[in-house]
């Protein structure tokens, strides 16, 4: 450890990120990407660059990428904000609005990056338990004192509220902002999204992702929506510390992706049935599974522990994602593959039976 570190950072914990092999021996079921390729529209534009223009800064404003997520959710421009990954995006946002020793709520257990950004903005983190269904429940998110985040549909457990809860979460905090991680939201149909209440409260601010749905992790690209002045701050944090936050290929790639909703749905259709078709054959094998609104499974093993499956699957070439969190220990979290990947995965979990 270096002996330069400031005793703020000596005392933090990092997040740990899924394992990610370059061997690609194994079939990766660990870190909830999409199986599939982006939209064709991305693969014709890699191979029209000539590289030039890479030397030169992309535009800050992102300009045409907000315009086109703009038109997609039928939103004005100046309530857009994109990002270098929906991570950075909610980092801008913990600096935006949160002042050292304010509290911040988030259930227990979630995103992990909530808690470590609440230490590293030196925020008091006031983790809620989940419910013994691992549901999160409205009523422990009325009258808080301090801001909320909340992953819709919540990550690990893969479980989602109804847009109706949220609003009653909005409608008891109306003193503080409301923040709804939305990354997973496009599998999960409908009425779960808080788009619609965007314009009947100020203090709600959605963000979201194209690593999932979108098929764009490598490229790290993220939002936020909500009200203007709220965007606006979120630009002037970018403009203190990452003005040039979204390169230029992303900045293509990601309005090809937005504008290609047909594509997207066609991988939404394929990823759904194969979560849903996975969920039933665990279920026959006498696995425990959570319902799942996301593009993953949580599961327990009749007679293992997390750890214990995770390493049984990874000794047969499958990686899946176990948490050390007192809650999770008997559970994998298991992204869905292609139908060839799950078929393996399947295979892997019968034997280990």
């Amino acid at each position: 450890m270096s002996r330069f570190l400031s005793r703020h950072v000596r005392g933090l914990e990092p997040y740990v990120p899924g394992e990610q092999p370059l061997d690609r021996q194994y079939i990766k079921l660990n870190t909830n990407e999409c199986p599939y390729p982006p939209a064709p529209g991305i693969v014709r534009l890699l191979a029209e660059h000539t590289g030039q223009e890479f030397a030169l800064y992309p535009d800050p404003e992102a300009k045409e990428l907000r315009g086109a997520i703009a038109r997609r959710y039928g939103l004005a421009a100046e309530k857009v904000f994109v990002g270098n990954g929906s991570d950075e995006v909610l980092a801008f946002l913990c600096m935006a609005f949160f002042d050292g020793g304010d509290p911040i709520y988030f259930p227990d257990p979630s995103y992990g990056f909530y808690e470590v950004y609440a230490n590293l903005f030196g925020l008091k983190a006031r983790p809620i338990p989940l419910a013994k269904d691992f549901s999160i429940k409205e009523e422990d998110y009325l009258e808080l004192d301090g801001h909320i985040l909340l992953a819709n549909p919540n990550a690990p457990t893969g479980l989602a509220l109804s847009r109706c809860k949220i609003e009653g979460i909005l409608k008891g905090n109306p003193h503080h902002l409301v923040v709804v991680d939305e990354a997973y939201v496009d599998f999960a149909g409908e009425d779960v999204t808080s788009l619609p209440l965007l314009s009947d409260y100020d203090n709600l601010m959605i963000v979201g992702t194209f690593s999932k749905s979108r098929s764009l992790a490598g490229l790290r690209l993220g939002y936020a929506f909500s009200r203007p002045e709220h965007i606006a701050a979120l630009e002037r944090i970018k403009y203190s510390f990452h003005p040039y936050n979204v390169n230029r290929f992303t900045q293509q790639a990601g309005v090809i992706a937005v504008e290609d909703d047909a594509y997207m749905g066609h991988v939404l259709e394929k990823i759904i049935a194969t979560r849903d078709r996975t969920s039933l054959r665990l279920r026959e094998l006498g696995c425990r599974v959570l319902p799942s609104s996301t593009n993953f499974l949580f599961m327990a093993h009749p007679s293992l522990t997390g750890r214990e499956l995770y390493q049984k699957l990874r000794e047969k070439g499958i990686l899946v994602r176990c948490f050390e969190h007192p809650r999770t220990l008997d559970f994998v979290r298991v992204s869905i593959g292609t139908d060839e990947e799950i078929k393996a995965f399947l295979r892997a979990v019968e034997e280990t039976l």
